[in-house]
């Protein structure tokens, strides 16, 4: 069968990374692929009792269609966490998404004509990649070094790209490296969209998630024209099952939003979104929080000295101060494919870096997640990436 399927989906292929975690269910396999926060850390206790109330409470209304904004206790509990990250905003600044996946693609499908320009940091988060290409954009990759992307080559892209229609950027703890921008970056990063008159996503997954270091004002601070979008989601600092994320933008920008999302879902699950207010309603959702800091903070530290340790001194990698990744440069020589199909033969999975790069290229880069697996697992798992990469040195070096 030869069905006639639109030109766009060509251009989709499925994620790299739910395809690797689909090899990585093996209980053996040690795996620092996935971005999958420690499910030992879920509230499941506190989620069964809030569960019941919100059905013996409000259980019709839970199982009924909600509005497309989203349930308004909930919206409400949303502005209280974007004042965390110094966001000024009401309910009205407030999209509840399923997932802030889901924000990636109604951005995608407001803004990208084909052949618009996306400007984004190099590498970036292979959703967003997947989410853009759909829509048939050019993607312009600028270079970052420890304190976010390097604002002279961003102006010069803007220079060169009058077509471009928004920046997409990840300034905590960014998705794959780790890093986090500066605030004159913050500030200049504005600026610029000011300037040459382009948007600017914001995509905050991780910001609640520091354990070490100064906390910084999001990007959405420093909005002064209405340009930032925000992208939230209680996936890394509740639940990622439950799919709930928002978009927060300023009203004439996130009324495009509520009609995408009316043509998409209607809305986000009643249920999911209820349960999720009354947690926040009875529970203490701060000390849930510093408890996984506390879990991740150590895991990231015993996979960085074990990586001290066992890596050879020609590999380099990023020491996050938040998040759930550290990223991984080997020499130029080393493909980090091939080093990752070795590596599985060890029972060890981590995903390539190439997938992160939109225009290709950098396979010598890899991505390890450190929230996911038990201490334990975490120095075998590296001692035996030390031991598969040694090798691939030494063949090299033969």
């Amino acid at each position: 069968m030869s069905l006639n399927y639109a030109k766009r989906m060509s251009n989709m292929k499925a994620s790299e990374i739910r395809e690797m975690l689909k090899l990585t269910q093996r209980p053996e396999v040690i795996s620092f692929a996935g971005g999958l926060p420690a499910p030992e850390l879920f509230p499941i206790d506190q989620m069964k009792k809030v569960a019941q109330k919100v059905l013996d409470e409000n259980g019709s209304s839970a199982l009924q269609y909600g509005t497309t904004e989203g349930f308004g206790p909930l919206r409400e509990k949303i502005v209280e966490r974007m004042a965390k990250v110094e966001a000024d905003v009401s309910v009205d600044n407030i999209l509840v998404t399923s997932g802030s996946q889901q924000g990636l693609d109604f951005v995608a499908k407001a803004f990208i004509n084909p052949g618009d320009v996306i400007i984004c940091e190099s590498p970036t988060y292979l959703g967003a990649i997947n989410a853009f290409k759909a829509y048939e954009p050019k993607f312009v990759e600028v270079d970052t070094d420890d304190d976010g992307m390097i604002m002279e080559d961003l102006e010069k892209a803007l220079k060169e790209n009058k077509n471009a229609k928004f920046i997409y950027a990840i300034p905590d703890f960014q998705n794959p490296s780790g890093k986090t921008w500066s605030v004159e970056r913050r500030k200049r990063l504005v600026e610029l969209a000011n300037n040459y008159n382009v948007a600017i996503v914001e995509d905050n997954p991780y910001g609640e998630l520091r354990f070490e270091g100064e906390k910084l004002p999001s990007v959405f601070h420093y909005d002064t024209e209405g340009r930032v979008i925000f992208l939230g989601t209680f996936s890394k600092i509740f639940s990622p099952g439950l799919r709930l994320g928002w978009i927060a933008a300023a009203p004439e920008v996130l009324n495009k939003f509520i009609m995408i999302k009316q043509g998409a879902d209607l809305q986000s699950s009643t249920i999911s979104q209820m349960e999720v207010a009354k947690f926040l309603e009875e529970y203490d959702i701060e000390k849930h929080i510093e408890k996984i800091k506390k879990v991740y903070k150590k895991r990231k530290d015993l996979m960085i000295k074990t990586m001290e340790e066992e890596f050879p001194e020609e590999v380099k990698y990023t020491n996050p101060e938040g998040g759930l990744f550290t990223w991984v440069v080997l020499p130029e020589h080393i493909n980090a494919r091939d080093l990752g199909k070795k590596a599985l033969e060890k029972d060890v999975a981590f995903v390539p870096g190439g997938s992160f790069f939109p225009n290709g290229g950098n396979e010598n880069t890899f991505r390890m997640n450190y929230s996911n697996m038990e201490d334990e697992r975490i120095v075998e798992g590296v001692k035996r990436l030390g031991e598969v990469i040694r090798e691939a040195l030494s063949k090299e070096n033969a």
